[in-house]
């Protein structure tokens, strides 16, 4: 059975499930994922995405607003706390840094960051991070908040093997998309071959970041399959080891039973 830790529910297309969210858990439920985290990006679609999953205990939601987000609301601490407090969050994000896509001065955004660290600490839920073109100041942020009391995920990592020994240095798990497929994801692939076995995860990004051999089309949790395909390979191990590992992971650092 296969966790996808990093998914957008609430941003796929249904049309291939006759637009029926039903129909969609139905193959998802058949291509054995037994579990999904939903992340959100705003606060403004929150609530859609929370009442989209409600009925389905095999998913669970964070609540944060992406680095890029500019239009919509920003959030005090208190307001995330408030937001996270349902037994359905079980993270804080994603949060982070970003400097890839934004311009100017950035300290906004870097204060977005620490905002959403100080909600996951006092709401006791690890923390959702991305991060481009940030590495010195993510890390640096993260040590100033003292963001180790709670840990969390890089999700989504497109970085270098000394970030990511930063990052678990601080406790964090190491999370692979379908980018590790790529071709030219080298420094991604030795990445995925170094991590412990007990800190990494597998994701979709989805509906973004499709792995091959579906590179190019829109992305679907039930391609985390490729992922975990491809990460045993990288390890030299077999893909029921891969599946098993980042599932215990997944539930170790989210303390599901």
């Amino acid at each position: 059975m296969l966790i996808d830790s990093h998914c957008h529910l609430d941003r796929i297309d249904l049309a291939p499930y006759q637009n029926d969210f039903a129909n969609f858990m139905v193959a998802v439920s058949d291509s054995q994922i037994e579990y999904l985290l939903t992340i959100a990006i705003d606060l403004e679609t929150y609530p859609a995405m929370l009442a989209m999953v409600a009925d389905y205990p095999q998913i669970s939601v964070t609540v944060g607003v992406h680095p890029n987000v500019q239009d919509g609301k920003d959030p005090t601490v208190d307001e995330l706390i408030a937001l996270g407090q349902l037994d359905k969050v079980i993270g804080i994000g994603e949060t982070g840094l970003d400097y890839f896509r934004s311009e100017g001065g950035l300290n906004w955004q870097q204060q977005r960051f620490r905002n959403h660290i100080r909600a996951a600490k006092i709401l006791k839920k690890p923390l959702i991070i991305h991060t481009r073109e940030a590495k010195a100041d993510t890390l640096r942020i993260l040590q100033e908040e003292n963001a180790s009391e709670v840990g969390g995920i890089i999700h989504c990592f497109t970085e270098d093997w000394e970030f990511a020994q930063g990052a678990l240095n601080l406790g964090f798990y190491i999370s692979f998309s379908g980018i590790v497929t790529f071709n030219n994801a080298k420094e991604i692939k030795e990445v995925a071959k170094k991590v412990p076995a007990d800190r990494f995860l597998i994701e979709t990004d989805s509906p973004y970041l499709s792995p091959v051999p579906k590179r190019g089309k829109p992305n679907y949790p039930l391609y985390v399959r490729y992922v975990a395909e491809h990460i045993a390979e990288l390890r030299d191990t077999s893909f029921t080891n891969i599946a098993k590992q980042s599932t215990e992971n997944f539930r170790t650092l989210f303390g599901l039973s």
